[in-house]
């Protein structure tokens, strides 16, 4: 097996609490802001952390099906919308965070495309049907231990030659997926994170 193919190390990303504009990168949305809800442990992946993933998965996401796991700011979800996506659902626990996505997704009308659902990540997540998506966004709170479990529970639900993106504080935590069944096929650190894109053992040399 290939080792995973590793970026460099990108430019240091902002510190946690500091202010962030956040905005969609690329596609038919690009440059449009997204509002940072004042919530416990929001987190927005930074955009060149997405720069960098979205040139992993490719830049045209046509005919996916994605589910961004933690949604927060729906950065990821909403990233992988404006790229073409299918359809993208975004599961978000917080009622803040969830009026902002709705809000944003109406202002682009996005309705058809993005579904927003709020409650409990991994409770949503078992009801959906097994090997219904291409592209899984995980990303946690950090320090809600959920890298593992989330991970378990998403493996069902991928297609063949589907993949798994991941964030998180370090590469221990990134092996708590590669022990849930996946192998890692890119992955980098921007500051203050480690961020992985995953395959299911044995198509990790699929497209």
């Amino acid at each position: 097996m290939k080792p995973p193919r590793t970026t460099p190390r990108i430019a240091k990303t902002q510190p946690r609490g500091a202010a962030q504009a956040v905005r969609i990168i690329g596609g038919q949305w690009k440059r449009t802001p997204l509002p940072v809800a004042a919530v416990p442990g929001l987190r927005p992946t930074p955009n060149r952390v997405r720069e960098t993933l979205f040139n992993w998965l490719g830049q045209d996401m046509s005919g996916r099906d994605c589910l961004d796991l933690f949604a927060g700011t729906g950065a990821l979800g909403l990233e992988a919308a404006s790229r073409g996506a299918h359809h993208v659902l975004l599961f978000e626990t917080q009622a803040g965070a969830v009026r902002a996505l709705q809000a944003v997704i109406a202002r682009l009308h996005g309705e058809a495309r993005c579904e927003v659902h709020q409650g409990d990540a991994l409770h949503l997540a078992a009801r959906l049907p097994p090997r219904s998506l291409d592209v899984i966004f995980i990303d946690p709170p950090f320090d809600a231990a959920l890298h593992g479990p989330a991970a378990r529970c998403c493996a069902p639900l991928l297609r063949e030659g589907g993949r798994l993106y991941v964030e998180a504080p370090d590469d221990a935590t990134l092996a708590q997926v590669e022990e849930s069944g996946f192998i890692p096929i890119r992955r980098a650190r921007a500051g203050a994170v480690s961020f992985a894109l995953f395959a299911a053992a044995g198509e990790e040399n699929q497209a």
